[in-house]
């Protein structure tokens, strides 16, 4: 099945410097659902920026199913969600969850 996306291909514009890829759900660029969770891990290549996005309300068994998610340019979901601009220099190994009712993230610590 193919999937329809929010936003489309043409109506994308550069909000961030080139960074690499991403994974997102479609819970984000299908649904379009704001942004939840962020987290950002050792990159897999050279093109891996890290970051991993997730709307919040994605369970285990959608999360599990590979097609549910896919590779984009993270400027694809910077246009999806542009709150998550002021976040996306931060180191690997950040986590971030969205404060409720604003475009604001928190850092999750242990």
């Amino acid at each position: 099945m193919e999937k329809i996306f929010k936003i489309k291909a043409d109506e994308f514009i550069d909000l961030v410097p080139p960074i690499g890829s991403c994974i997102a759900t479609d819970k984000i660029t299908v649904e379009g659902r704001k942004v939840g969770y962020m987290y950002r891990e050792e990159p897999y290549g050279d093109i891996d920026s890290g970051w991993r996005f997730f709307a919040v309300t994605e369970d285990q068994k959608y999360v599990d199913d590979s097609k549910n998610m896919m590779i984009y340019n993270v400027n694809t979901i910077a246009n999806c969600d542009s709150a998550i601009i002021p976040y996306l220099s931060l180191p690997y190994g950040t986590e971030l969850e969205r404060i409720e009712n604003s475009d604001e993230f928190q850092i999750i610590t242990e």
